[in-house]
């Protein structure tokens, strides 16, 4: 693949976060949030990741539109590395990325009407000559997200949760970006709602030629949306693959887990399908253990486990893993 293709690069990432303690608040260790992560996404692809709650898949999430500052690694957008921009040369390349919050109930300001929130990317980039213009921007975005423009002089507290989050996509798509993180933006909904969230998601992809990258639990709605898809354990990526290859195919034992844990409809199916139980905790991103950091859960693992990380490396095709026991 040329990289022309490529409009995120993701080389060595890492982010970690100082642990304080004591009067004078000295550093006692660090949070491997997530640590040394390579990857890239294809320009108008929607790159799913997935895995359990505080893998990293968030931290990776704000770090690619610079939201956090990486400790180390580099991120480039479009051929452009973000750690080296500042001020207006940032500002600019950051009309081009967005995010879309999980929570909607919590990204919304209360005191704001949802014209106001819209708007608010419109007035911090300076992108509009005059009200006239910036109200008309505003009433764009709504319709876009299938919402009446007369919303715009509501408040959050008077939305149902869809409305809200159909509010906070009209936020990140009316600068219209190339580029969108979608932090589990269907996580806090209903199932009716979800399914028309994730439709508004896929017209607004088409229409207007974004790329996504999608954050998720839930390995069904990931499998909807994403064309590639990686798996995330305690801030290392485990696998990368293309969706159906992935569901059909998977080669590291944690996804192997994860995927069995998915609930089939067919009760003949799920009766005799083999199932994988994981015993033990989590790995702590403060202490990961020694080697592959599954290794404690892992019902395969062996000493070369325990003593050697394994590398994250192409199989086959666009298939990555990072496993002792997968050969090429």
């Amino acid at each position: 693949m040329r990289e022309v293709d490529r409009l995120v690069e993701v080389n060595n990432l890492c982010m970690y976060f100082p642990i304080v303690a004591g009067l004078l608040q000295r550093r006692v260790g660090w949070i491997r949030a997530v640590d040394n992560v390579s990857f890239w996404i294809r320009r108008g692809e929607t790159f799913g990741l997935v895995g359990e709650s505080g893998s990293g898949k968030t931290t990776l999430g704000r770090c690619l539109i610079r939201m956090y500052e990486p400790t180390s690694g580099e991120v480039y957008f479009d051929g452009q590395e973000l750690s080296g921009l500042r001020g207006e040369a940032l500002r600019l390349l950051r009309r081009r990325m967005q995010i879309i919050f999980q929570d909607p109930y919590a990204s919304l300001d209360p005191r704001m009407t949802c014209g106001d929130i819209i708007g608010e990317p419109l007035r911090a980039h300076r992108v509009t000559r005059g009200r006239r213009e910036y109200q008309e921007l505003v009433a764009e975005a709504l319709r876009m997200v299938e919402l009446d423009p007369s919303m715009a002089q509501r408040y959050p507290h008077e939305l149902s949760g869809g409305q809200r989050q159909r509010v906070g996509i009209a936020r990140a798509i009316v600068l219209r970006p190339d580029f969108i993180v979608c932090d589990e933006p269907v996580s806090a909904l209903d199932v009716s709602v979800q399914a028309q969230i994730m439709a508004l998601l896929e017209r607004l992809k088409e229409d207007m030629a974004l790329t996504y990258f999608f954050i998720s639990h839930d390995l069904a709605v990931v499998r909807s949306i994403s064309d590639r898809v990686a798996v995330m354990y305690v801030g290392k990526i485990v696998e990368i693959s293309e969706s159906d290859e992935l569901y059909d195919n998977p080669l590291h034992p944690y996804t192997r887990a994860l995927l069995s844990a998915v609930p089939v409809p067919d009760p003949l199916i799920e009766s005799q399908r083999k199932r994988t139980i994981l015993t033990g905790d989590v790995a702590s991103p403060i202490a990961p253990p020694s080697g592959c950091r599954f290794h404690p859960r892992c019902p395969e693992a062996e000493n070369m486990c325990r003593q050697s990380e394994p590398e994250l490396r192409q199989v086959n095709g666009a298939h990555w893993v990072a496993c002792h026991h997968v050969v090429r």
